[in-house]
């Protein structure tokens, strides 16, 4: 019997979530839930929406699990401040690990993690509570990736490296092996990243500028 499941969170990523787990896991999703300022409408993909103060009184922690779908808003203080809130309820944290990732750690991965397709997590990787590894990603052996933390898309994580908590890197960002992040940094799409990154760094790449000739100018396009 799928193990029933209320996720906390509107818009694009809650309903992303609710179709994975849907499609994908052994999770029978219920309910959403939001605080309750911010309860617009009555129902969220044909499911209720319940206000977070009272969700526990409807939804008992010992019959149901939740998942905390919010991105990596104020530096993913957000997302853990909802992740700590519902465990006080005492609720279970669900992840969801896409069937077409590839996992090859045994498991070393916290709770309330959400682990897109097209990963591949090379053995001994650690990963923490409440992380995001989004789709495509390549998390090298023996790195570790510690609590709150959001990993965009198609990010190079070499071997023996050290994300602190609530770190964001951003898509096509590149980390050299056996260099350590520091907590709350901030990594640009597209950065090279090829020595330790102090507390609260970052890091913006460069974009590329708009070329002075026009696209109707060029010639085999």
């Amino acid at each position: 019997m799928k193990r029933k499941l209320i996720i906390f969170g509107s818009g694009d990523l809650a309903e992303l979530a609710h179709f994975y787990f849907v499609e994908d896991s052994d999770y029978e999703v219920v309910a959403f839930t939001l605080d309750g300022d911010y309860v617009k409408e009555s129902m969220s993909c044909g499911l209720p929406v319940v206000a977070f103060e009272n969700v526990s009184e409807e939804y008992s922690p010992s019959d149901y699990d939740c998942f905390v779908a919010l991105s990596y808003s104020k530096i993913n203080s957000l997302r853990m401040e909802k992740y700590l809130a519902a465990k006080d309820f005492g609720y279970s944290l669900a992840n969801y690990v896409s069937t077409k990732a590839t996992v090859l750690n045994e498991g070393r991965i916290g709770e309330n993690c959400l682990i897109l397709e097209d990963n591949t997590i090379q053995p001994f990787v650690s990963i923490g509570n409440n992380v995001t590894l989004w789709s495509g990603n390549h998390i090298g052996h023996h790195s570790v990736i510690r609590d709150h933390a959001f990993i965009s898309s198609h990010v190079v994580v070499s071997g023996g490296v050290e994300i602190g908590e609530q770190c964001f890197i951003g898509v096509n960002a590149t980390l050299r092996d056996h260099i350590k992040v520091g907590a709350k940094s901030v990594i640009g799409a597209g950065a090279l990243i090829l020595s330790d990154v102090a507390k609260e760094g970052v890091y913006i790449g460069s974009a590329t500028d708009r070329s002075r000739v026009p696209s109707s100018r060029l010639r085999g396009i």
